[in-house]
């Protein structure tokens, strides 16, 4: 019993200090001996956990931890961390008119950077899911990060996907406003007119700094900045995040390995392309993780050399 419990992924808590408070997260190890490549995990927007969970949903889909899993059972360790403002690194938040993009940005680089001083480690990919595919692109470009891999990114600018997102839902009037105050955003300016309740709960005074310190960043163009290996994933039924994201991001960067999973959606499980299935699935820590998934991003980060980005 004792060898068997010898060979199982050990956990341990991991903190980080950021100079405005402590970031907490998960690191995975398998028992492989050191030196071993290990993966920086980041979750995607809104308040999701280092396990994938959102406090806004019910129940718990676990795709995160279920990925490190994966990961460890290909030998390979990963950390996954709870972002600033969620779970226990919910100290660690500025104000919202004060927090900007590059404050996560940032959070990921200096992740790295620990793992970096680790002698444990020897490669260090960046995996970034979702919202985090783009702080990921960005953290390992000022990291200095092995590989990179990108699970459910968009390719477009964040101010298309809003405008995609509200106009089939706002009367045109809604929508005309909304474009012109993304407009200011994009232009740098917060807006100075008055935002309706209607739409206070994108756009107030408050979260503007932030969103304008996002829309500087078009994932396209920064995939094309990276000088290392590079691995976009994109899922076939994911309700969130279409196909074309995924080779947009794959035309920009030629070199990228692109892998599109039949069936898989954005948390990652195998899931039709059923509503009520899909929404089930977001909260249903039951359902396995694609496997297809762990296979390919194994196999990426086993490829990587210890000397690939330089």
């Amino acid at each position: 019993m004792g060898d068997i419990a010898a060979q199982q992924p050990a956990s341990a808590e991991v903190r980080l200090d950021t100079g405005t408070g402590t970031l907490t997260g998960s690191l995975l190890l398998p028992p492989n001996r050191p030196p071993i490549p290990v993966a920086l995990i980041i979750a995607g927007s809104g308040p999701t956990n280092r396990d994938g969970n959102s406090f806004i949903l019910p129940g718990k889909n676990n795709s995160l931890r279920l990925l490190a899993e994966a990961l460890a059972a290909g030998g390979i360790a990963s950390l996954r961390y709870d972002k600033r403002g969620i779970g226990a690194s919910a100290d660690a938040m500025v104000s919202e008119a004060s927090l900007r993009f590059d404050n996560y940005v940032d959070d990921a680089a200096k992740w790295v950077a620990q793992l970096r001083a680790d002698p444990r480690f020897s490669t260090i990919t960046i995996i970034g899911h979702s919202e985090g595919s783009l702080i990921g692109m960005l953290a390992a470009q000022r990291a200095g990060a092995d590989g990179y891999v990108s699970i459910a990114g968009p390719a477009r600018n964040a101010a298309d996907i809003i405008r995609d997102q509200l106009r089939p839902n706002l009367p045109p009037e809604s929508f005309q406003l909304a474009d012109s105050i993304l407009g200011e955003l994009e232009a740098g300016r917060t807006f100075d007119g008055e935002v309706p309740r209607s739409l206070a709960g994108i756009f107030r005074p408050s979260v503007q700094p932030y969103i304008i310190s996002w829309l500087r960043y078009r994932p396209s163009t920064e995939v094309t900045r990276l000088d290392i290996p590079v691995l976009v994933i994109q899922g076939t039924t994911d309700i969130q995040v279409g196909t074309a994201e995924a080779t947009a991001l794959k035309a920009a960067r030629p070199s990228a390995q692109l892998e599109i999973i039949e069936g898989m959606n954005h948390v990652m499980k195998q899931v039709p392309p059923d509503h009520a299935a899909q929404v089930a699935s977001y909260s249903d820590s039951t359902l396995a993780l694609s496997p297809r998934l762990g296979e390919v991003i194994v196999a990426f980060i086993q490829g990587i050399g210890p000397h690939a980005k330089r």
